[in-house]
């Protein structure tokens, strides 16, 4: 079997598939790649089906050995690709000959970056998914160095004019769509409606689990009290006591106490929310 060797695991490198759906009723996240379309254009490049797992980078890259010929590509966050020390391409197939070095550098932009390889990561699946989560603990470890991550049989060709247009850069500004509710009745009208003038910057402690914000008004109660624990989406809006939004992510926990203002529906915003660095400006923008 075909396997990569991990020479620089990377800040926060983890094994991402499309998630494990279906088992919030066991407490257990849905998990899976955070930008989504980043993801499966990396799979689409190497000729994978949609479902294959990759690896997910964390601001600063990683570097892998490959110990037979194959093929990867590397999308999301857009940095620099060196296979032995020679430039290569970013957003395309890349083909590494046994003993090559892949390198893949610091996000030039944004955050998260996605190294699919050709035949998908067959580490062991969890619940019928190979994503790591980091909130319970399910699915492989995060990379460390000497790992060696299993490679699986090799699909077609790789396309090579596959999605040249390419995908939209991180952003400048989040704009993330709000549906209000399930739990909106819980502020005061006059703070609920300055949400949507209001400008928040995203907090360096977000991570998988939400995306947490900072700077902007907080959201005044109308009500005081406790709410009981109730399920959580992809996409949740909570708001805990401080006032400040937070956007559950791919590992949130699938029940929370604190009431929810509204849902970001998954989609491109998700995807936006995924590559925002810390900084980045936040709006909320009222949707149905």
């Amino acid at each position: 079997m075909t396997e990569l060797l991990v020479v620089r695991p990377g800040a926060l490198t983890t094994v991402q598939d499309r998630g494990r759906p279906g088992y919030a009723h066991l407490g257990v996240p849905r998990s899976g790649a955070l930008d989504t379309a980043a993801f499966a254009l990396a799979n689409r490049l190497v000729g994978n089906p949609p479902d294959a797992a990759a690896l997910e980078t964390t601001l600063d890259g990683t570097g892998l050995l490959a110990l037979a010929p194959t093929v990867v590509a590397v999308t999301g966050a857009p940095c620099s690709v060196r296979v032995s020390g020679r430039p290569a391409a970013w957003g395309a197939a890349v083909r590494l000959p046994a003993g090559a070095e892949l390198e893949v550098g610091p996000a030039e932009s944004g955050l998260r970056g996605y190294v699919a390889v050709r035949g998908g990561l067959a580490v062991p699946p969890v619940l019928g998914s190979r994503s790591a989560d980091l909130l319970s603990g399910l699915g492989p470890p995060v990379l460390s160095a000497g790992m060696r991550l299993p490679v699986g049989p090799a699909g077609p060709d790789p396309v090579p004019w596959a999605d040249v247009c390419g995908l939209p850069g991180p952003p400048a500004e989040l704009l993330l769509p709000l549906r209000p509710g399930p739990r909106a009745d819980w502020f005061a009208p006059a703070s609920l409606a300055g949400l949507w003038r209001a400008e928040f910057r995203v907090s360096a402690r977000s991570n998988r689990i939400g995306l947490r914000t900072e700077a902007g008004p907080p959201l005044v109660r109308a009500r005081s009290g406790e709410l009981p624990s109730e399920g959580m989406v992809l996409g949740a809006v909570q708001v805990p006591p401080d006032g400040l939004p937070v956007v559950f992510l791919a590992d949130h926990p699938v029940t929370g106490g604190y009431p929810v203002v509204g849902v970001v529906p998954p989609g491109p915003a998700l995807d936006a929310a995924a590559q925002a660095r810390p900084g980045t400006p936040v709006r909320f923008l009222r949707s149905r």
